[in-house]
């Protein structure tokens, strides 16, 4: 039994068990690696100084959440034209995914995108809970052969995916426990989305421009 199922276990009623989810939530933010965190960062940031594209993978709900970061990060990040970050989520092209996925396989539906696209130095941030997925292992494997650094959202233990990782951050939980891993995920977006653009927003004010 994991800690989900035996939160509901033990509830009396919903509201006792959305306390203990967000507490749960709460307790493993505070297990996150800061360090960790910090390297992911400056890695993004070495990207857009470096004018390198930043790609991003995932199944499922992590689809989803590289479709998002995609947008934060491209488009929410948009006040210095000449400094822009380059992002491209390859999750979000469905004829492309699904010709892939029909013609060559569901493992290589990265991979083929990114022998189009990528070039040496760019980044891929991998977002997974399980870090097992073939095509994620796939995709990064070639990826750092061909000359580009990996960052990884990760959760449970790290999986297979944390050893091919430059910088990853890992939520650790009892395997199986998708939705702590993937709000965690969401949020930590959110967190490195606000740092940059409210860094950008003082430097802006200093410098007597405007965003």
């Amino acid at each position: 039994m994991n800690n989900l199922d035996r939160m509901v276990e033990e509830s009396k009623d919903f509201k006792q068990f959305a306390r203990g989810y967000l507490q749960y939530l709460s307790e493993l933010f505070q297990r996150l690696d800061m360090d960790a965190l910090e390297q992911f960062l400056k890695e993004l940031e070495d990207a857009r100084k470096s004018g390198k594209t930043v790609f991003i993978i995932g199944n499922g709900g992590s689809a989803g959440t590289a479709s998002h970061m995609a947008n934060d990060f491209g488009f929410g990040l948009r006040s210095h034209p000449q400094t822009p970050f380059k992002v491209m989520s390859l999750t979000d092209n469905v004829p492309v995914i699904s010709a892939l996925a029909n013609d060559v396989g569901y493992e290589q539906i990265f991979l083929r995108q990114l022998q189009l696209y990528a070039k040496p130095g760019d980044k891929l941030i991998v977002i997974t809970a399980s870090g097992n997925s073939p095509n994620l292992l796939s995709a990064s494997r070639w990826f750092k052969q061909y000359g580009g650094k990996v960052l990884g959202l990760l959760g449970f233990d790290g999986g297979q995916m944390l050893g091919l990782c430059d910088a990853a951050v890992v939520v650790k939980t009892p395997k199986g426990e998708y939705g702590p891993v993937e709000d965690i995920h969401m949020i930590l977006d959110h967190l490195l989305y606000s740092w940059l653009w409210s860094k950008e927003r003082r430097q802006s004010m200093m410098t007597g421009g405007m965003i």
